[in-house]
């Protein structure tokens, strides 16, 4: 009896000593994606360019971020998870010192670009949970925890940015982030465990040249496509257009070599293409990237620029938009992911989705309809999406990337669902932007926003059908 009490004891800590050493390696990524944000106009006045440069800088970063996704998680399969991630952090940290000491431009890209790598931190820590913790219920909430943090540090992380870029320039965060990193990686070489399924396994180099190849031409595509918002340019429209093209001749390409492989059996696809077809993968893939287009950009951009404008807005500073809009936002989405990640085994992942995704919906049709119109109202259809959103939905396809991925390709799926987060939140910045300006030439602004949130909305109830074709995760999931 007093051994099973020791080994249970040595078990906890074991798993507590994994989720600091976790937690530290999520919270050193979304500093790394997010506490930029407030300090873009001080790296253009220091870096001597104009913000559209400055912007770029940051979708190279989550371009770089979606493409090390694809692959980085089934190739910790093979040679081992902590040895990639403990990769994965070291090379941010030396792509933020590459940034920190940029004299130019040109090297802010560069190390933004490094910093790329370290993309699929969040899917990768919740496979190493995963493999860790057996109890549906523990590792529930556990996951809620780690993946909320994917939605924003508390709200904390932009102002910590803003501050340091006011008192002492945007490099000074580059450095924050490389001491954020160095501990992140002490912590993961101490206290995680090495885990590898796939040992012993060829990685499948080839296929994942092709999706590479198609993923990134997509994004690329989506990018260049937002140039055209407000600005036609013939030559910008066949570059997407090519672009596209080439995307879908490299994932056709991707298709047939990982067909070629699978039957021919000499070494193992980076993933069978009989996988691709099953709902399991599809469906959460869909749903992922619609959910994101529909909501990403409101949240990010739409909301927030229309609470600062003059008019049809109110007028709001952008630190008091934040205080109002963005800290209860991802504060609640902090909150309430754990509550919705230890609900997710009981009551059934795709049903607390569903839940995540009506709430959604319902939110997005408070701020359309009645926060446009009054401050007070909006901030509370916000905080709604915050928990909704932020707290449930984002969770729950983060845990279904992991609870649904093939037995004998964990690394998968997870890898793949971070690149239609990627994908939906382009395509978000594109069409809803796009919508907001064809609709200003009608010379009613509020009624551009109302058009816009709306489109928002439709999008979500497409994600919300979409989920419903998601399997339920049997195995993850524990009988009342």
């Amino acid at each position: 009896m007093t051994t099973l009490i020791n080994e249970t004891k040595t078990k906890r800590g074991n798993i507590a000593a994994l989720m600091v050493a976790l937690l530290a390696a999520c919270v050193a990524f979304q500093l790394n994606a997010s506490m930029l944000s407030p300090a873009l106009v001080t790296m253009g006045n220091e870096l001597h360019t104009d913000q559209a440069v400055i912007g770029l800088s940051q979708t190279w970063f989550f371009t770089a971020a979606a493409l090390f996704s694809l692959f980085l998680p089934r190739l910790s399969d093979i040679v081992g998870r902590k040895k990639i991630l403990i990769g994965m952090m070291l090379l941010m940290a030396v792509g933020s010192v590459i940034a920190a000491m940029a004299p130019d431009v040109t090297w802010l890209f560069v190390g933004r670009i490094v910093q790329g790598v370290s993309g699929p931190t969040v899917p990768l820590c919740l496979i190493m949970l995963r493999s860790a913790v057996n109890n549906p219920r523990k590792y529930g909430a556990l996951m809620g925890l780690i993946t909320a943090v994917n939605g924003g540090v508390a709200g904390v992380d932009s102002f910590v940015g803003g501050y340091f870029a006011e008192h002492f320039g945007f490099r000074s965060i580059f450095w924050l982030m490389v001491g954020l990193a160095i501990v992140a990686t002490a912590l993961i070489a101490i206290l995680a465990g090495e885990s590898k399924p796939a040992a012993g396994t060829t990685m499948d180099w080839l296929g994942v040249f092709f999706i590479v190849i198609a993923v990134g031409a997509l994004l690329t595509a989506l990018n260049e496509g937002s140039k055209l918002v407000g600005a036609f340019s013939s030559g910008t429209l066949m570059l997407a257009i090519g672009l596209i093209v080439v995307a879908a001749a490299a994932f056709a390409a991707f298709w047939t070599v990982e067909k070629w492989t699978g039957e021919k059996r000499s070494k193992e696809p980076m993933v069978e293409t009989i996988h691709l077809r099953q709902r399991s993968t599809w469906a959460p893939l869909l749903t992922t990237t619609l959910a994101m287009t529909g909501i990403f950009a409101v949240i990010n951009g739409i909301v927030p620029a229309y609470v600062q404008a003059a008019a049809p807005g109110f007028g709001v500073g952008p630190t008091e938009m934040s205080l109002m809009i963005l800290t209860p936002y991802a504060l609640l989405g902090w909150v309430f992911g754990p509550i919705s990640g230890r609900l997710a085994p009981v009551l059934g992942y795709t049903k607390v989705l569903r839940i995540g995704m009506l709430g959604s919906i319902a939110a997005l049709a408070i701020i359309a309809f009645f926060g446009l119109s009054s401050l007070p109202i909006m901030i509370v259809g916000t905080a709604l999406l915050g928990i909704m959103y932020a707290g449930t939905v984002n969770i729950m396809l983060n845990g279904l990337g992991v609870v649904l991925s093939p037995a004998g390709n964990p690394g998968f799926l997870p890898g793949m669902n971070a690149g239609a987060f990627n994908l939906g939140a382009g395509l978000s910045f594109l069409v809803l932007p796009a919508v907001l300006v064809a609709t200003s030439a009608l010379g009613d602004a509020k009624a551009s926003y109302l058009t816009v949130v709306v489109v928002g909305l439709a999008i979500t109830v497409a994600a919300f059908a979409a989920s419903l074709l998601i399997p339920k995760p049997l195995e993850a999931e524990v009988e009342r």
